[in-house]
């Protein structure tokens, strides 16, 4: 009955405890007050049924105590709290940007480059929340694979549909920035980031990356740039006719222009020359890059004494009512 229920007055509620002292005086001193009539003998009246009005003699008193506990328990304000909160998130767009060019087929990184940035990627999406994400692919030209979206679930099949061939191959890391900008230009969110994995030098496109830098900078858009390959040499799949072979070519990105670029927006550069040092890239990307959450908490008062005083108001229109009737003394 009392469940998640609080009073307003806890003190009022001591008063309960003169239900039992009145009830110890009306069943000790009250009985002098009975109407009695002396006889003689009263053996005539000994088989007489008991009346229901005499079993019930006592019940004015005992509705008049329930309507006492009643109307006490309401002038003690009982209330229940419903508290929960309210919670604004501050969300961030995000514009990943891949290069699938031929070089992303090399197999330093296992399985290949761009299957390894594919896996990671999908482990990030996989980690926000309310973030817009978009994912934009590069090799001679660029193009939006998928629009800014919360719909994670499409992300990420899109991004499984990704393969090097579906560009004619080239490197065109200014056109991709640009792509990637456009994607996010518009955007209200208060955080606007791009992160840009490649594996080489620019070498394509009619943009220069530095200057789609800057155009990310005025339009407040930061750029993480990430540099994937390892150090030297790495080996690369080349068809022939006795099948599959590896020759090793040379590693080349261009990580001054990447750090050039990540420095005009702010930003930071990575260099990924295994799975693992991918995979924490992200995971560092991810904690820079949090949803901002505002979390207010609220608890609101229903009040409860209604019930418990229309109750009290109830029995104690009872008692009067079978007190003057039923139960009428005579004077």
């Amino acid at each position: 009955m009392f469940n998640n229920t609080v009073f307003a007055y806890e003190w009022v509620l001591y008063f309960l405890l003169l239900i039992p002292l009145l009830l110890t005086w009306y069943f000790l001193k009250g009985k002098k007050n009975f109407v009695s009539v002396k006889y003689s003998s009263i053996n005539i009246l000994k088989d007489t049924p008991v009346t229901i009005r005499e079993r019930l003699k006592h019940l004015p008193i005992i509705l008049r105590m329930i309507a006492l506990g009643l109307l006490i328990i309401a002038l003690a304000r009982p209330q229940s709290f419903t508290s929960g909160e309210d919670v604004s998130t501050e969300g961030i767009d995000i514009a990943m940007v891949l290069d699938i060019s031929g070089s992303m087929l090399a197999e330093d990184l296992k399985p290949n480059r761009l299957d390894a940035a594919k896996i990671v990627i999908d482990d990030f999406v996989e980690g926000r929340t309310s973030d817009r994400i978009g994912l934009v692919v590069f090799a001679r030209e660029a193009f939006t694979q998928c629009p800014l979206t919360i719909d994670y679930n499409v992300l990420r099949n899109l991004l499984l549909e990704i393969r090097s061939g579906m560009i004619e191959d080239g490197t065109a890391i200014g056109n991709a920035i640009a792509n990637g900008v456009n994607r996010l230009k518009e955007s209200d969110a208060k955080s606007r980031i791009i992160i840009l994995l490649t594996d080489g030098v620019n070498n394509s496109g009619e943009v220069d990356p530095i200057s789609a830098a800057e155009i990310a900078n005025t339009f407040g858009i930061r750029i993480y740039t990430i540099g994937v390959g390892t150090r030297g040499q790495a080996p690369y799949p080349v068809k022939t006719p006795f099948g599959t072979r590896y020759q090793m070519v040379p590693v080349e990105i261009d990580e001054e222009v990447l750090k050039e670029i990540s420095g005009i927006t702010d930003g930071q550069y990575f260099r990924a020359t295994n799975n693992q040092a991918l995979k924490e890239i992200y995971e560092k990307i991810d904690k820079l890059e949090k949803t901002k959450i505002e979390i207010t908490s609220y608890s609101n008062a229903k009040e409860l004494y209604y019930s418990w005083l229309g109750g009290g108001l109830l029995f104690l229109l009872m008692e009067l009512g079978i007190s003057r009737t039923i139960f009428r003394k005579l004077p």
